[in-house]
C-alpha cells in the first residue's frame, strides 16, 4: 500500500525548513503554491512534486492524484491561509495543521477545517512529524 502524501505550503522560512526536514526524512510530500515565484523557489530547494493552482478559480480546485494525508499550512496571510483551508479540507480526512506566528483567532481557521492551529515564535514544528 502506498504511503499517504503530505501536503505543505511554504511561503516563509519556517515552511521551507519543514520541507527540508521532509526531504531529509525521505517522506513523500508535495508542496502547494499559488504563484510562479514561489514555485521557482520550491524547485531550487529540490521539491519533487509541486501542486500549483489558482486560488481564485474554483474550477481548478481538484483533488491531486494519490492518497493525501496530513496537510501543513504555514501562514503567510490570513486571506491566503483561509483560501488554502477551503481548497484542501475536501482532499483528506486526515488532520490539517495551520502553523502561525500571528495572533489571529484560531476559531477562524478551525471554522474552515483546520484540526490544529500551532502558534510558534521560531517556526520550528518538526515534532509534528513524529
Amino acid at each position: 500500500m502506498k504511503e499517504e502524501l503530505i501536503v505543505v505550503t511554504a511561503p516563509n522560512e519556517a515552511g521551507r525548513n519543514f520541507i527540508k526536514l521532509l526531504m531529509y526524512l525521505k517522506r513523500p510530500f508535495a508542496a502547494l503554491t499559488n504563484n510562479a515565484k514561489e514555485e521557482r523557489e520550491l524547485r531550487k530547494l529540490g521539491v519533487p512534486k509541486i501542486i500549483r493552482l489558482h486560488t481564485n478559480n474554483t474550477d481548478e480546485w481538484v483533488v491531486p492524484e494519490g492518497r493525501i494525508g496530513r496537510i501543513f499550512i504555514f501562514e503567510n496571510s490570513l486571506n491566503l491561509t483561509c483560501r488554502y483551508l477551503q481548497i484542501c479540507r475536501p482532499w483528506t480526512p486526515c488532520p490539517i495543521y495551520v502553523i502561525t506566528q500571528a495572533h489571529h483567532s484560531p476559531g477562524i481557521y478551525r471554522g474552515l477545517g483546520a484540526d490544529h492551529v500551532i502558534h510558534t515564535l521560531n517556526g520550528e514544528v518538526g515534532f509534528l512529524l513524529k
